[in-house]
């Protein structure tokens, strides 16, 4: 009940601070309604009592088509800018929607959703608090007066677009996060204070690996090899070996996909594996190990696939709560890479439990694009064990999954695993998922 008295505390003191009366918060919520091409709400005498039930001494729950309202009339300023990032007026709100006993899942889409309307009209500076804007004016005008806070708002806007992967388009987020990129290069290029230097260093090292990865997803390898160049030679003058290993992972998988010798991928694994193993990110280790196993699987190289599987084991068993790096990196990854190993050397019934296992373990937003991936991988395993049927059923969620995500590796797998359907292509469930190829990926 505290909780919720909480929430109802928030609610009122943020139409307080805007000067609303009740019946004021229910014409802004019929106006942005309307704007919003939504069906008309009722009279604002009966939209003001909902308004008044949470506030209340026993509130309710605002319902989802109110959480949304309001969420656009708190993600803008007085003024009108929009800014949903720590301290705005919107992070109050979504926290008093979980005091009154929505659920995070249902916060976190919110704000998602509030993050796209961001990338159409307030771009970066909707993900930085007032403080840190006003901060990061001043720093660019003059690196020599950047502070750490002006560092940290930078890296909370790369955590925030890279948190946002799977539930945001990609090009969407590669909006965002240019004027980081942008802001790093304006900083570093004139005289930064010493602890601010390496900080502002260690945003652009993630924030340009980032978004050589999403200028993949949007299929530009030109501008996705040079971000990563820019990335690596950042990591290289930073000195930390696990952020390097870091960075050469994501390269090799983009460039597992766009190039087409795998002697380019494996050279990129092969240096991080040597990276990571002088870091301290245990995490880190694993998945450059298991992306080692996968490399060398495919290239039929079973006792190295091997070797590199039981080194990622052993990482995995062994990492610490508080790894330093913060990679999500978790057993069930490594299920699908063990899949991805036995797909190629060993059993294909294997492999498919392996798959079963790793995507039922990916249930994060974040996990999405990765759990398609292992979904498409785990269809592939039916067909080789004879059932192209059961395959092509499975193939329609991947699909369905790949769209949503907006991933380019789910889709190139997909297509992948159409091509080992050819000896069924005139049977009825493979034009079937033809059609639905077609229909939504337009091949």
């Amino acid at each position: 009940m505290g909780n919720r008295a909480a929430g109802a505390a928030t609610l009122k003191r943020l139409r307080h601070s805007r000067g609303l009366s009740l019946a004021g918060v229910a014409r802004a919520l019929s106006q942005i309604a309307d704007a919003l091409h939504q069906p008309r709400l009722p009279a604002v005498a009966s939209v003001q009592r909902s308004v008044a039930r949470w506030e209340s001494a026993s509130p309710t729950l605002p319902d989802e088509r109110y959480q949304l309202l309001l969420a656009h009339l708190y993600a803008r300023t007085p003024a009108g800018q929009i800014t949903v990032g720590a301290g705005s007026d919107l992070a109050e709100l979504l926290g008093a929607l979980l005091d009154l006993g929505e659920s995070e899942s249902r916060v976190a889409s919110l704000r998602t959703a509030l993050i796209r309307t961001a990338t159409d009209t307030g771009g970066m500076l909707a993900l930085l608090s007032t403080l840190v804007q006003a901060d990061l004016s001043v720093a660019l005008a003059d690196p020599s007066r950047a502070t750490e806070e002006t560092s940290a708002g930078l890296a909370a806007v790369v955590a925030d677009v890279n948190a946002q992967v799977g539930s945001v388009p990609m090009v969407r987020l590669q909006l965002l996060l240019a004027p980081v990129i942008d802001a790093c290069r304006r900083l570093q290029a004139g005289p930064l204070p010493g602890p601010v230097a390496g900080n502002v260093r260690a945003v652009a090292v993630a924030a340009c690996s980032l978004a050589g990865r999403l200028a993949f997803e949007n299929r530009d390898d030109g501008a996705s090899q040079a971000l990563y160049a820019e990335a690596t030679a950042q990591a290289e003058q930073l000195g930390n070996t696990w952020l390097r290993a870091s960075v050469n992972m994501s390269h090799a998988l983009v460039t597992f996909y766009s190039s087409p010798d795998l002697a380019d991928a494996r050279r990129l694994v092969d240096q991080a594996v040597n990276a990571a193993g002088s870091g301290d990110s245990a995490q880190v280790r694993a998945r450059a190990h298991a992306l080692q196993a996968e490399v060398a699987a495919r290239a039929g190289w079973e006792r190295q696939a091997q070797a590199a599987l039981g080194l990622a084991w052993y990482d995995i068993e062994g990492r610490c709560a508080d790894d330093p790096s913060g990679s999500t990196f978790s057993a069930g990854h490594l299920r699908g890479f063990e899949g991805v190993c036995e797909l190629y050397i060993g059993d294909p019934s294997v492999a498919h439990d392996r798959f079963a296992a790793s995507a039922a373990a990916l249930t994060a937003p974040r996990e999405q694009v990765q759990r398609a991936i292992v979904r498409t991988d785990q269809a592939l395993a039916r067909i080789r064990m004879g059932d192209p049927r059961s395959a092509a059923e499975l193939l329609h969620e991947c699909v369905i999954a790949a769209v949503a995500t907006g991933g380019r590796v789910p889709a190139i797998r997909l297509r992948r695993a159409r091509v080992e359907l050819r000896p069924w292509r005139r049977e009825d469930f493979v034009a079937d998922l033809d059609d639905h190829l077609m229909d939504v990926l337009g091949a």
